[in-house]
């Protein structure tokens, strides 16, 4: 990841009032740094950046998903996304009483909408599709989606601002919500030390700096180490995610039957760890421009990383969960009858079929979003195969 830290003129300039938001939340984080000893570490600084009440990237009223945002998600590319996931759900929910869905973060809501619309039609509707979301500004957007799109559904749709604390039958939706969750960034020294990556301000301007990595950062390289089977060599940067242990620990209480789908861009140990990924997977997004300065326009940009699926599944295990299934996002929509759906949309309008075959092409090719995206099953209480890994499973890779 550079972190020589340039000009961002390149990019798009925010309007007046998005560069004063900004300018609010630098502020913020500022004070925190000095309230820290005059550092703080990066994963606190891209949590404030992306999660700071009404200033935060996902806190705040800006424009983040299709074409008018910074990035676009599956659902949005096409309803064929949620038509096979309804199919895999649709499926589950054979297994289970009473059952529910979970979605966390439901970004602009596009895809509880057309989910739910999937599974009425194969006659598999939920008695509440329960929706996570902690920003309220999303929040709004979701349910006017939900009150224009589904209003005879849209009493089934229940919003949470935390775990339930009554466990649930659930399938668990998680869409492309790994990645946004906060990372520690290390890089290994020449002298093999290991170093972290803390921001701190320098001439009243935010600088990212590297100082001595803490002994549970230590570990967690050793571990990484261990699963890969080799050492991190002088010059090596990457991250890791010190919440996901936690988070899905949590998620275990949550769950008390079901399958939690994980959907996100990711790799196994060995293929995020890899030697010719020296700088690590932290990306930023700004107006589909991506760049690596995660200290450029705070609150304006979305700042991820790629999931470490293999971290996931030793996680998940720890939790209470079994590890059901591993593979690309194209193989899971192909199982779980994409051609079939396509082939049921097709009609004589030629325009109707290149919009269509371009769908298609965006969700399964490898170039696009097809293998960098992964689904990953957890399951808890319930041991059935599951249709979406029929073609291809990768957990050997893990």
């Amino acid at each position: 990841m550079p972190l020589n830290l340039n000009s961002p003129n390149e990019l798009p300039k925010p309007d007046a009032q998005a560069g004063q938001r900004s300018h609010q939340l630098v502020e913020k984080i500022k004070q925190s740094i000095e309230d820290n000893n005059g550092q703080i570490s990066f994963a606190s600084f891209m949590q404030q950046a992306l999660y700071t009440p009404g200033l935060g990237y996902y806190s705040s009223g800006l424009q983040k998903f299709g074409q008018r945002g910074d990035f676009i998600t599956a659902p949005e590319v096409s309803p064929l996304f949620a038509q096979c996931l309804a199919r895999q759900t649709a499926e589950i929910f054979r297994y289970l009483e009473t059952p529910c869905v979970l979605e966390f973060g439901a970004g602009s809501g596009v895809l509880a909408v057309e989910l739910l619309h999937a599974l009425q039609q194969l006659d598999a509707l939920p008695r509440h599709y329960y929706i996570l979301e902690l920003s309220a500004e999303l929040k709004h957007r979701q349910k006017q989606q939900i009150d224009e799109a589904v209003p005879h559904l849209a009493e089934r749709v229940v919003w949470l601002e935390q775990l339930p604390v009554q466990p649930l039958n659930a399938v668990v939706i998680v869409n492309e919500v790994l990645d946004a969750m906060p990372v520690e960034c290390f890089a290994v020294a020449k002298n093999d030390c290991l170093q972290r990556l803390s921001v701190r301000v320098k001439d009243d301007v935010l600088e990212a700096k590297f100082t001595q990595a803490s002994s549970v950062m230590v570990k967690v390289k050793q571990t990484i180490e261990q699963r890969i089977e080799q050492t991190l060599p002088p010059g090596y940067a990457s991250e890791y995610n010190p919440q996901l242990s936690s988070w899905l620990s949590a998620l275990s209480q949550t769950v008390a039957a079901g399958v939690v789908l994980l959907i996100d861009y990711g790799y196994s140990a060995s293929e995020y760890y890899h030697p010719d990924r020296v700088n690590g997977t932290l990306m930023c997004y700004y107006r589909h421009r991506a760049h690596s300065q995660p200290l450029w326009y705070p609150g304006l940009q979305d700042i991820t990383a790629f999931v470490d699926f293999t971290d996931v599944a030793y996680s998940a295990v720890k939790a209470g969960f079994s590890v059901a299934g591993y593979t690309s996002q194209a193989a899971f929509l192909l199982a779980n009858g994409l051609s079939e759906l396509h082939a049921e949309q097709l009609s004589d309008d030629t325009r109707q079929q290149l919009v269509l075959s371009q769908q298609i092409k965006t969700l399964t090719l490898p170039s696009e979003m097809g293998e960098r995206f992964k689904v990953m099953a957890l399951t808890k209480k319930i041991d059935v195969p599951l249709s979406g890994f029929t073609w291809q499973d990768y957990r050997n890779r893990l």
